[in-house]
């Protein structure tokens, strides 16, 4: 055999065992990272990956010559490069709040639970129907700021005539961060009955969006909080509980998820330190609370790339080429790590329905064509809450349901604010509580 040829095969097999202590290496720092829960910012983790890789090189080099002992601490280096990039921010590590937005001004009210959230309100701009009930409208996320084009729809609104409020919920947008342990879905629901004692103006209608929907359903079940809301409307809500959040099935119509362009522009998961960071996270295997990162960097980090397809899976299939731009990177907000220990909250907790088979308030369900939603969370609501009203099926729309395409924000206005006016509604009454089964079968 050539000369050449022996030695390119010693090459390659000293590269592919330096290749593989390498990677072993990456190994053990990501398995230390997840049983120290990223403590000291990676550091604990990278420092033992360091050492236990020097004791393995000194072992290995022990028999060697001088020169030759150094080899084993070539992977050594390499690894420590790599690991290192995980231990090291990339972004301010204090909270960056978003800047003012141009066509509203931006309140800030401390609640009576001990947060502090920032208020937009738009008044009636007609003055010829004004509505004397003030509307607050709860956003999707959690803990994600209020999207351009969802202020877009609430201005169509006060244009009606309405009084609108809205509020980012702690954490979300230009609100104030909690400390990780405090966020919880109870904790939404108390800021909800906080924010409208601290509005002091009687009763209100609300729209809950989303997970906002999941917020004031949660509220309908608590009839201390109950008592504070006039109307309520739940558009494509969540799991409401634990018990919903084990539902698995039924989804609407096709959405644009898999047909959508890929979203552009920068993305905090093609940095080391964040992939590592969130995806372990999402995997469960880092808390919340992880000592990797801290929440404000995290928030820092985040970009709305990194959603991917979530935001495609909020519009119909028909919608994948043409999907709005639904916020601008400055004012994109949204939170990793607090939404993720919401939803933990809303897992862990025990069944509503029985306190919710108990609601008085006027309330009304939205689902949307193209939902991304479980249709059972939705279902769900409408079987459990006797004082559903009205549910509106949303054609041609996918889980964004005022998304700014064709005529749908006017559409989705007018399945609203008939319902707020109590006058007779512009889409039929479906699904009622006896076609669950059949909707649940046909419309999937």
């Amino acid at each position: 055999m050539p000369t050449f040829v022996i030695r390119l095969a010693r090459f390659t097999g000293r590269l592919l065992l330096a290749l593989a202590a390498i990677a072993t290496l990456v190994v053990v720092f990501l398995v230390v990272i997840v049983l120290t829960d990223g403590s000291g910012s990676g550091a604990g983790a990278w420092l033992t990956t360091l050492g236990a890789g020097a004791v393995a090189a000194l072992w290995l080099g022990r028999r060697r010559t001088r020169a030759a002992r150094l080899v084993p601490f070539l992977p050594v280096v390499v690894a420590a490069a790599l690991t290192a990039s995980v231990c090291i921010p990339t972004v301010p590590t204090a909270r960056r709040y978003p800047p003012a937005l141009p066509f509203v001004a931006t309140q800030h009210w401390s609640l009576a639970t001990g947060s502090r959230v920032a208020v937009y309100h738009y008044p009636p701009a007609n003055a010829g129907t004004r509505h004397p009930i003030p509307f607050v409208y709860l956003n999707g996320g959690p803990v994600r700021g209020i999207s351009v084009l969802d202020h877009r729809f609430l201005q169509l609104l006060a244009r009606q005539g309405y009084d609108v409020y809205s509020y980012e919920q702690a954490g979300g947008g230009r609100s104030d961060l909690l400390p990780m342990d405090q966020y919880a879905i109870s904790r939404s629901v108390r800021d909800l009955a906080a924010f409208v004692d601290r509005l002091d103006k009687g009763r209100v209608d609300i729209l809950g969006f989303s997970s906002g929907a999941v917020v004031l359903t949660r509220a309908l079940a608590d009839p201390r909080v109950a008592a504070r809301l006039h109307r309520t409307i739940i558009a494509d809500p969540g799991p409401m509980d634990g018990p919903t959040t084990q539902i698995t099935g039924h989804k609407g119509r096709p959405s644009a998820r898999d047909r959508a362009p890929a979203m552009t522009g920068p993305r905090s998961t093609r940095i080391p330190r964040y992939a590592a960071a969130f995806g372990l996270m999402r995997l469960g295997l880092l808390t919340p609370d992880t000592g990797l990162i801290g929440q404000a960097e995290g928030d820092n980090a985040f970009t709305a790339a990194d959603l991917g397809s979530d935001t495609a899976s909020g519009y119909c299939a028909r919608d994948a080429h043409r999907i709005p731009t639904e916020d601008t990177a400055q004012n994109f907000s949204f939170s990793p790590a607090a939404s993720l220990r919401v939803q933990l909250t809303i897992k862990g907790s025990p069944s509503i329905a029985p306190r919710l088979r108990r609601s008085q308030t006027p309330a009304m369900l939205m689902i949307a064509e193209c939902s991304s939603q479980v249709r059972q969370w939705a279902t769900a609501v409408l079987a459990d809450d006797p004082a559903i009203q009205r549910t509106q099926y949303m054609p041609g729309v996918g889980h964004h349901m005022w998304n700014g395409l064709d005529d749908n924000n006017d559409r989705a206005a007018a399945v609203i604010t008939t319902f707020l006016q109590d006058k007779p509604a512009p889409l039929p009454n479906y699904p009622t509580r006896d076609e669950i089964p059949a909707f649940l079968r046909d419309h999937q």
